[in-house]
């Protein structure tokens, strides 16, 4: 089946997604972590081979570090996002290959992205990316997780490097009311593509069929009664199959942080 091509931004910015391949970690301790993050910043700081420096490759407003995927909020500048997340990729995987003897892609071939067309999106992306630590229950707080760009805007460190045109940000709401609107949980219903999302779009009839020809399940909610292993194995199931995190929310009730870290 032919990819459908991506959706061009009339702003030059977009929404980022990288995965590891078959959702495996891409970060197996803080030095990946790190590294990461001096990839990101050699692209907003490119040097030539004589450490002279040169044009920005791109703008950065927001990103988070997970352990299995990277969101980031990214503008075109002296090249492409396709060529700007080819390098990021290829930079990272020399990395970890390297380290861990590690043989073969690390990332998913295909990034997902979407395109950031007006103000009110950009700031539905930078909750979304900045609370992602959070809706994945691995802390209570944004400013409690040390690997998003939130910190960048907090400034809780000097020692932390700053990748993101926070002034861009800062010249649109000032950093209290920002601080407040990221700490303010989105809306379940708000819709935002999916990382765990394949090219595959199950319509709602064939995730039910799916669930029933295969687990029995007379209706999606009824994988509520089930074990939380068990459930969790279903949900695993499910995705692959290629029903969406918010189908699945939609059509088991169950919370949006419990299917997507299944």
């Amino acid at each position: 089946m032919a990819r459908n091509p991506r959706v061009v931004s009339g702003t030059g910015i977009y929404h980022v997604m990288m995965r590891g391949i078959n959702r495996q970690n891409i970060f197996e301790d803080t030095d990946d972590y790190i590294r990461f993050r001096e990839i990101l910043l050699q692209m907003v700081n490119p040097t030539d081979k004589n450490r002279q420096p040169l044009p920005a490759r791109c703008t950065f407003y927001a990103y988070c570090l997970m352990t299995n995927h990277v969101h980031l909020l990214i503008r075109e500048n002296a090249e492409s996002i396709g060529e700007v997340i080819k390098r990021i990729g290829i930079s990272y995987a020399k990395h970890y290959n390297r380290k861990y003897q590690h043989f073969g892609h690390l990332f998913q071939d295909r990034y997902k992205s979407e395109p950031v067309n007006d103000a009110a999106y950009f700031f539905t992306l930078l909750r979304y990316i900045h609370q992602n630590p959070v809706a994945a229950g691995i802390t209570k707080n944004v400013n409690d997780y040390e690997w998003s760009s939130w910190n960048e805007y907090e400034r809780a460190s000097s020692c932390i490097p700053i990748i993101c045109n926070v002034s861009h940000v800062f010249a649109r709401m000032p950093l209290a009311e920002l601080k407040e609107l990221v700490n303010e949980p989105l809306p379940k219903t708000t819709m935002i593509l999916d990382y765990d999302s394949g090219d595959i779009n199950r319509s709602d009839e064939e995730v039910k069929e799916f669930l029933s020809v295969s687990f029995g399940l007379r209706q999606p909610s009824d994988i509520q009664l089930y074990s939380r292993e068990r459930r969790n194995d279903i949900i695993r199931a499910a995705k692959l199959y290629g029903a969406s995190i918010r189908q699945l929310v939609r059509l088991t009730g169950i919370s949006f942080s419990i299917i997507r870290t299944a």
